[in-house]
């Protein structure tokens, strides 16, 4: 009998978001799995680590499928941390972490918990894949891309990851039977145009909530946003060197060692 994979599940939205309880029952398909996830919303935390607080793991349950889970106070990279040395004790045959309520695709991958808990079982040598469905709505339709999520899982599993590498996937708010099919794609150059929406409390104290428009400045058919946009599922292969390799040439020709 073959022996199932141990598969820990995360996410940023928080273990009783809708994206993960759907991740969850699609990944008890597939193996043994356990689930340590923020007990709060820990949106745009991006790779932020606890280190001047407490930290706590309760166990919890949940009725639809049946499997452990602990839910954590700290963020999405806490609680990869926490699971492999507090609860698993090994490192998991694989990691996903989502499904993110809404894109985390170009420049997005930067400021998000989801993908930045993924990339952290990366970091440990664990195959790892983030999974966002473009819809912001909590009661978004994860039904259309489970099976989806199913069969990228399952390639992952069987095939493993280039050493360094994680996957982000990005799923259209399509059907689907309207999804066209799966794209690997890379990231496109975009950014987000800030403002700041300054107001004042009752007591006259400013305040700010944070607005913006995304600027996609990218117009190649072989990016993330493209696939999206046209009816793809995008999948971004990721790496946690950060490394500008192309640039060290160039400053190698600079003085940094000429003597003043």
């Amino acid at each position: 009998m073959t022996k199932k994979p141990i598969i820990l599940v995360t996410n940023d939205d928080g273990i009783t978001a809708p994206g993960i309880r759907a991740l969850v029952e699609v990944m008890a398909e597939i193996g043994t799995v356990v689930v340590v996830a923020p007990d709060k919303p820990q949106s745009a935390m991006g790779h932020a680590i606890t280190m001047n607080n407490m930290l706590y793991l309760n166990k919890v349950t949940h009725d639809k499928v049946e499997v452990t889970e602990y839910n954590c106070s700290g963020t999405p990279v806490d609680c990869v941390k926490m699971a492999i040395s507090e609860i698993l004790h090994q490192k998991p045959d694989l990691c996903v972490s989502g499904i993110n309520h809404g894109s985390n695709s170009s420049i997005n991958v930067i400021y998000s918990g989801t993908m930045s808990a993924a990339v952290e079982a990366g970091i440990e040598g664990i195959p790892a894949i983030g999974f966002s469905l473009c819809d912001y709505d909590w009661n978004a339709d994860f039904g259309q891309v489970k099976s989806f999520v199913k069969k990228i899982a399952l390639e992952t599993l069987e095939k493993g990851l280039p050493v360094g590498t994680i996957l982000n996937v990005n799923f259209p708010k399509l059907k689907e039977q309207e999804i066209k099919g799966i794209k690997i794609c890379r990231q496109a150059k975009a950014y987000w145009a800030e403002k700041f929406d300054k107001r004042q409390t009752p007591q006259g104290k400013d305040y700010y909530w944070l607005t913006g428009e995304f600027v996609n400045q990218d117009h190649g058919e072989d990016t993330d946003e493209w696939a999206l946009a046209n009816g793809y599922i995008s999948v971004v292969p990721v790496q946690f060197d950060m490394t500008a390799h192309h640039a060290m040439q160039e400053l190698n020709t600079w003085n940094f060692n000429a003597k003043n």
